[in-house]
This record gives structure tokens, sequence and C-alpha cells, in this order.
């Protein structure tokens, strides 16, 4: 997919509340036509009161006048308050619409995108496009928008009634226009570059945090929480600097237009008074012609100081939506929906010739051949880094191969479509998830509609259901991955249950009783023996004697299968199964 330019992410996302747009850009021009005649209406009344006065207070039409346009100026003023007040209800409400579609669509697109992409970036970096990005994005369109389309508005009618009055008093009044805008763009050129780095820092801060907290039992077990903090520094340290310098650049916008504005008011009564000494105009008018112009000069150099005082916020939003599309352009699985639906594993599971790299040039599986019989079960075994948990991601799809074929029954996966397959692939992984919510909801995760019974029932299986209700609220206890409420071998008790209530054909087991100790161990064996029965499947083992009744073993090594055969045929050939196994036997 190709990515959008920011404008054009915008654009996408704001393009529904085109009718509201239209309101807000309808009223901002009401506002706006308000605003600029306002002043028009201040300065004749200054002219009749001047002219009131050097008629001795006896002029009566000239105080009507006067009157008149005092009123008539506060009518144009309160309509502008209305209409901006207005466009800021509606523009409030369709950004905060756009914004939710905004992170709607992003944490969709997550679900869609390949499990590579999510191996290849930290868990900080993914959360701070929801933080950070998203809400300079947000606070852009709520202020920025609709300040940039009432401001435009304002100081295009101004320029436009300042020359239908008066056109050299307009020229005196947009004079310092051109220098402002030289120093203007130069600044702003300077501040995206530090704003840009600003984003960049902040992702790889949340990123080393996220990683610091994750690890933090192994930091205190280590000692090294000072050099935690110190690693810390050294990021936050490049966010300070970054943040300075953008927000400098930046932030010295806006008393540069102030201090413009004031020399530009100052360069309109010079002239003004000029134009009535040399006699260009009278002294009544000319009075009129500097309070009409100032309040002017005010409204031509305040849009240009908003614009510019929210120039950060809006190069923010723009560096925060270059990095939602770049997003929004990665792959997503290949979801084949014009494919082969798998309705039941007929035959079983086969992997011919396959080669495999995570990264060109550096090949992790070597012509790997392995066929799995239905209702069978292989265990592969080997060395950490051999290629074993690699063969489990190319089973589910998890990642495509480079070379050779991996078919379940007659149709390479390829060509299944990935809803199916996933429904007949059931997976547990060497590091168990609880997700927030009830037990109950956990073990039915991956079937909602399962009845309390089935639920039970998997949990009987998985030997965890006396565990369960031991609890106070049993099944509707409520658990967090974070809750010290279930060890880490009843996390993956659990996890089975899960798998096991989906009634997978295909099983894969990942290591599942890496982590546990000896007594935890047999009841995770018996349950994955209860887990395997009567189905196709891989078990990945570190621990040998958890594969001892596998119909096959496979051994790997440096991603070549150099042993096949059941435990008892390897043990015989006395080769590098054997010495393994005597090897995990005599620390038993």
């Amino acid at each position: 997919m190709k990515q959008r330019t920011p404008i054009q992410y915008f654009i996408a996302y704001l393009k529904p509340f085109w009718k509201g747009i239209t309101v807000v850009v309808i009223l901002s021009l009401l506002s706006n036509i308000a605003m600029v005649i306002a002043p028009k209406y201040l300065g004749n009344a200054v002219t009749d009161l001047t002219k009131f006065v050097a008629s001795g207070f006896t002029n009566q039409a000239k105080m009507d006048n006067f009157y008149h346009a005092i009123i008539s100026m506060i009518i144009f003023y309160a309509l502008s308050i209305f209409a901006t007040f207005i466009s800021w209800i509606v523009t409030t409400r369709f950004n905060a619409y756009a914004t939710n579609n905004m992170r709607k669509n992003l944490f969709g697109k997550f679900q869609r995108m390949t499990i590579k992409y999510f191996d290849n970036h930290q868990d900080g970096k993914l959360l701070s496009l929801f933080t950070s990005d998203l809400d300079n994005v947000y606070n852009a369109l709520n202020n920025a928008v609709f300040e940039v389309i009432a401001q435009s508005m304002t100081l295009i009618g101004t320029v436009v009634m300042m020359f239908m009055i008066n056109v050299p008093l307009a020229i005196a009044t947009v004079a310092l226009t051109p220098f402002a805008l030289i120093v203007s763009i130069w600044i702003m050129k300077k501040a995206k570059i530090y704003l840009d780095l600003q984003q960049a820092e902040i992702s790889n801060l949340n990123g080393y945090i996220n990683e610091q907290i994750d690890g933090q039992k192994v930091i205190i077990a280590n000692g090294l929480q000072e050099e935690s903090v110190k690693g810390f520094q050294g990021y936050n340290q490049k966010v300070k600097d970054a943040m300075f310098k953008g927000q400098f650049y930046s932030g010295i916008l806006f008393p540069l237009m102030n201090g413009l504005s004031l020399l530009n008011l100052a360069i309109v009564i010079a002239y003004g008074s000029y134009m009535i000494v040399a006699g260009q105009v009278t002294k009544a008018v000319g009075l009129g012609l500097i309070v009409m112009f100032v309040e002017y000069s005010q409204n031509y150099f305040f849009p240009l100081t908003q614009i510019t005082s929210i120039y950060s916020m809006i190069q923010l939003a723009l560096t925060g939506a270059k990095r939602l599309a770049r997003v929004e352009a990665q792959d997503e699985e290949d979801r084949v929906p014009n494919g082969k639906e798998l309705i039941k594993l007929e035959n079983g599971v086969k992997l011919k010739n396959v080669r495999f790299s995570y990264k060109p040039g550096k090949e992790i599986l070597h012509d790997i051949s392995i066929d799995v019989d239905k209702g069978k079960s292989v265990a592969l075994v080997g060395p950490t880094g051999s290629g074993k948990t690699t063969v489990m991601n190319l089973l589910n799809r998890f990642y495509d191969i480079d070379s050779g074929e991996i078919y379940f029954d007659d149709t390479e996966v390829k060509n299944l479509t990935l809803k199916s397959l996933r429904n007949n692939v059931g997976i547990v992984l060497q590091e168990s998830v609880i997700f927030t919510g009830t037990i109950l909801d956990n073990i039915r995760y991956g079937k909602p509609d399962a009845t309390l019974s089935e639920v039970q029932e998997a949990a009987k299986k998985a030997n965890i259901h006396d565990f369960i209700m031991s609890l106070p609220e049993q099944y509707e206890t409520k658990v967090t991955d974070e809750n010290s409420l279930f060890s880490t071998g009843q996390k993956q008790l659990i996890s089975i249950a899960r798998t096991l209530i989906t009634d997978p054909d295909f099983l894969i087991l990942d290591e599942a009783t890496s982590n546990v100790d000896t007594v935890t161990e047999e009841k995770i064996q018996a349950a994955m023996d209860n887990v395997i029965k009567g189905r196709t499947s891989f078990v990945i083992a570190h621990r040998l004697k958890t594969i001892l009744n596998s119909d096959k073993i496979v051994v790997l090594k440096n991603g070549e299968i150099i042993e096949t055969g059941s435990h008892a045929e390897l043990l015989k050939e006395h080769g590098f199964y054997y010495k393994l196994y005597t090897s995990q036997m005599a620390f038993e």
C-alpha cells in the first residue's frame, strides 16, 4: 500500500465530515465578515463624535450617527463571537469523531498486520502511536484546524477591507509582511527538524521504558537499578535536547509576531498622523481612519500571530500523521480470501524441502522435510537456536517460507484461507498470556460462545479445574496478566484449557513445560497428554522426558534435520539425541 502524505491522511479522515466542515467554513466566513466590518463602524463613530465635538455639541445628527455606529459595531462583534462559538462546537464534535476513527483504524490495522512487524518493533514505540502521536493529531485538529480556517479568512477579509477603504494606509499596514514571512519561514524550517526529532526520541524513550518495566525483576535481581537509570537518562537527555530546540524555535515565533504587530501599529499611527498633518485628509476623517486602521492592524497581525503560535502543534500533528500513515501502509497478512477452506484435517501435515530466513542472506532452516500423519505426534528437539520455534511460525503462517512447500492434507498452506487455517491449528506458547477479565472469559477466549460446562470440561482436562473451584468466586474470579493469582505453571494450564476448548485438529505445543518446576511439569504433562490424545500434533520440547511417547522425534541442529525416529530408535543410534537425553537425565 502506498504511504499517504500527512495532508492526505488528514483529508481521508476529515472527508466523511464534509458537512460539518462546510458549516464551520460558512460560520467562519460570517464571523470574518462581521469582524472586518465592525472596525469600520468604530472609525465612523470616532469621526461622528469628533464632528459633534467640533460643532460645539450642537450637531445632534452627528451624535445620532455616533450612536448608530456604536450599536452597529456591537452587533457585528456579537455576531462574530456567536458564529465563532458555534463553529468551535461543530469543530470539536467532528474532530472527536475523526480521531476516534483514527484510533479504531490503527488498532484494527494492528490486528491485520504480520507477526514480523511486531517482532521488529518495540512495544513502547507502538504504544506511542496511540498516545503521543494521536494526542498531537487530536490537539491540532481540535485547535489548529479551526484556527487556520478562521484566522485565514480574517486575514483575507481584513486585507480586502483595508484596500477598499484607504490604499495608502493599507500598504503601510502590510509593509512588514515580507520581512515577517522570510523570518518565519526560516524559523519554521529549523523548528520542523527538531520537532520531528522530538517525536522520534520520545518513541525511543517509550520503547526503553517499556523494555525496562518488562524486565524489572531481572534488573532488581541483578542489582542493575543504577545502570537502568543511567540508560534512561541517556534517552531522556536526547528527548530534552530535541524538545528544547524544537520548542525554542517554534516558540520564538509568537513573541516575534507580537513585536512586529506592535511595530506595525506604530507605523499605522505615524503614517495616519502624517496624512492629517500633510492635509491629505481632514482632522475628523483622519482620526476616524487612524482608529479604524489601528483596529485593522490588530486584525491583520492577530491571525499571523495565532497561526505562528500553534505552529509547533501543527508540526507535531504532521509528524504524528506521517508516522500513523506509515503504519497504515505496512503490509498486512495475506488472508487468501479466495483460498480453499480447511474444514477438517483428513490426512496430516507435511513440510517438504522448506527453506526460510528471517533476514535475507541469513537462512535459518535448510531443506527441512517432516511428515506428520493424522492423529500422530511429532516432537521437535534440539539445542537453542536450532530452528524449532521457527517451524511453528511457518506452520501457522506467522511467516511465509522462502522455498519448498507446506501441506495441510493435499493443499499448500499458502492456498488455504488464513481464517480456516487458524481455526484448525491450536497453539500453546512457551510464554502464556492472561487477559484482563474473568477466568471464564480467559478460557473461552478462542470460543466466546462456549458454555460454562464446556469451559469446566476443558479446565478439568487441563488439570486446573480444582484450583479454580478453590477460589472464592471460582470461574468469575477477576484476573489480569500482572496479578499474582496464578503461578507460571497455572497460567500455562489456563492456556492449555483455552486451546483445548477450541478443539483444534492440529496442535502445536511450543516448549510448554520449560518454565515450570518438576511437580507442575507433571500436571502440565498430564494436561498435554489429554490435549494431544487423538490429535495431529507438533511438540517442541526442551525437556526430553516430556516427549518420550511421541510417535516420531525429529532432531534439529543449526537449522538442519540430523536425526529422526522414535525415542527407543534414537537411543540405540547413540547419536546427538542420545547425548542430549543422557546429559539431561544425569541432572534429573
